[in-house]
């Protein structure tokens, strides 16, 4: 089969929507990818504007993900686009993601996967049912040094892993900014776009993702506060999180979005009884790595001395500061590996990517948390 380029398509990126151009911009980093399509707002006169910006065609910009899926199954295998990216506030992925599979479409999915636990059981269903690909950028997987860290915890360098704390605190959401019509708050912290959560939901998600993608363990149970510190919000903007894991271990989460003076502050430290990795988000570039019985180490990305996960995934000289464009684009990298071993009836050797399992973990995490803030019995079996 001769290689070309894959054909995408995305709903949601419009105007003002920040997550939809660093899609657009990591899909499109290897020359493996073009944007043909789009349904970019629940607005066609806003979809057509946002699709003109990207030099679209006037009949491949669409009022809607339905009108979009519809009219591009019925062009010629070889124009049609092949995956959908969703990039759209929270409770739009679910149906969005149902209608592409329905339709024959591969899917990369925005996180939270789906606004319930329900939802994400029958998403996966649907994924298994119709053997389309699903990916769910949790970003923050794609770092090299991210990947350095999952090698050394998961092959037991670390020794059995005893403590895990994950923190995300921003400082953004500090005073009533939706009140004031910014876009990104508003739906984030309206229950019908966002869901039961807005804080925990926005980035505790990837808190709980991180700890699971590098230690390789499960979380088996938590106990969870969530609190609204804002006057006049509804969901919830701080979170802390007691987990256990199923080998045993112990961790903390933490997740904030009133930490004044925080940017995007993500972090991670795993503790095992031979040694410790330390990662931080930004400073992405460096794994801190404390040993029992020898010096520290301070490992750094485009180095000869990190594994080959760590490097597969670098796309630059060390020095030459990679970053968050390049993590997500790191997750499209191995999308279209699949993607053409799929084509070419390849069996997929590894997926490392998240995918639709990750979205139900997701939500079944979220959705212990949001009971047991809610609950006189504290600590929730996922």
């Amino acid at each position: 089969m001769q290689k070309r380029k894959w054909r995408m398509g995305m709903v949601g990126g419009g105007k003002d929507a920040f997550i939809g151009a660093v899609h657009r911009r990591a899909a499109l980093m290897d020359g493996r990818a073009e944007l043909v399509c789009g349904a970019f707002s629940r607005s066609p006169e806003k979809s057509q504007a946002a699709g003109r910006e990207c030099f679209l065609p006037d009949h491949r910009i669409y009022g809607s993900f339905q009108e979009m899926f519809a009219a591009e199954r019925r062009l010629p295998a070889g124009e049609r686009m092949d995956f959908v990216v969703i990039v759209t506030p929270n409770d739009v992925h679910y149906p969005a993601a149902m209608a592409a599979l329905a339709e024959g479409f591969h899917v990369v999915c925005d996180k939270p996967m789906t606004t319930t636990l329900a939802e994400a059981r029958r998403l996966e269903l649907e994924v298994r049912k119709t053997g389309r690909l699903f990916c769910l950028t949790h970003n923050y997987t794609g770092y090299p040094m991210v990947k350095e860290a999952r090698d050394l915890a998961r092959d037991s360098r670390l020794g059995k892993i005893r403590r895990v704390v994950v923190e995300y605190p921003q400082g953004w959401l500090a005073a009533r900014l939706e009140a004031t019509g910014q876009k990104q708050a508003a739906w984030r912290t309206d229950p019908k776009h966002a869901g039961a959560t807005c804080c925990m939901g926005d980035i505790g998600s990837h808190c709980e993702n991180l700890a699971e993608y590098i230690t390789g363990l499960k979380i088996k149970s938590l106990c969870a506060d969530l609190t609204t510190f804002v006057k006049g919000r509804t969901l919830d903007d701080d979170g802390s999180v007691l987990l256990r894991f199923d080998n045993g271990a112990r961790g903390v989460l933490w997740a904030s979005q009133i930490a004044v003076g925080e940017e995007n502050a993500l972090a991670i430290r795993v503790y095992g009884e031979k040694g410790a990795v330390i990662w931080r988000q930004q400073d992405p570039d460096t794994l801190i790595i404390h040993w029992t019985d020898r010096a520290n180490e301070i490992r750094r990305r485009g180095t000869g001395f990190v594994g080959p996960a760590a490097a597969a995934a670098t796309r630059l000289p060390a020095g030459h500061p990679e970053g968050f464009h390049d993590a997500f684009a790191n997750l499209y990298r191995r999308f279209y590996d699949a993607l053409e071993a799929t084509a070419e009836g390849r069996k997929i050797k590894e997926r490392d990517y998240p995918d639709v399992h990750d979205g139900v973990r997701g939500m079944a995490f979220l959705e212990a948390v949001v009971r047991s803030s809610r609950s006189g019995q504290k600590w929730i079996n996922l």
